[in-house]
C-alpha cells in the first residue's frame, strides 16, 4: 500500500526494519517468558502506530473522495458558504458526514469493508452509527 501512495522504497524498508526487529515477551504469573518475534501487527503503545495509521487513513480519504466524485455518496454542505464536508479524521477515529439514506449507509459499509481487506485493520462497528438530531438514522 505504501508503494501505491508514492512512499520512497528506502523509507518503506526502514519501516519494515523497525517492525521486524522487535522482540517481545509476556509476563506469566509475574515471570517473563522467553522472547519471541511477533508475526504481525504493532505492539501496543508503539510510537510508529499513529503515524502508520495516518498513512493508511489517507487511503480511506482517497476512496471517499472518489465515491463523492462519482456521486455515489451524497455529502453535506455546511454554513453560509456551503462548504462540502464528507469526513473528519482524528487520531484513529473517522466520522462520515452525509445525507441520511439507505444508499449512503450501503456505500459507507462497502467502503469500510474494502478498507478492512486492503489495510488489514478492523473497523469497530460497535462505535458506528449514522444520523443526528432531526435526521433519519441508518445503522451500519
Amino acid at each position: 500500500m505504501l508503494h501505491r501512495l508514492g512512499v520512497c522504497g528506502k523509507w518503506i524498508e526502514w519501516v519494515k526494519a523497525c517492525l521486524e526487529s522487535s522482540l517481545i515477551s509476556v509476563l506469566v504469573n509475574g515471570s517473563a517468558t522467553q522472547e519471541f518475534k511477533p508475526r504481525k501487527g504493532l505492539r501496543q503503545g508503539d510510537p510508529l502506530a499513529p503515524f502508520l495509521f495516518l498513512i493508511v487513513a489517507k487511503g480511506l480519504a482517497g476512496v471517499v473522495r472518489k465515491e463523492v466524485e462519482k456521486e455515489l455518496l451524497q455529502i453535506l454542505t455546511v454554513g453560509d458558504k456551503q462548504v462540502k464536508v464528507n469526513m473528519l479524521q482524528y487520531a484513529d477515529d473517522t466520522l462520515f458526514f452525509c445525507k441520511a439514506s439507505p444508499q449512503n449507509a450501503f456505500v459507507i459499509k462497502v467502503m469500510l469493508n474494502c478498507f478492512e481487506l486492503v489495510s488489514r485493520l478492523t473497523v469497530n462497528y460497535m462505535k458506528s452509527r449514522i444520523g443526528g438530531v432531526g435526521c433519519n438514522q441508518y445503522f451500519i
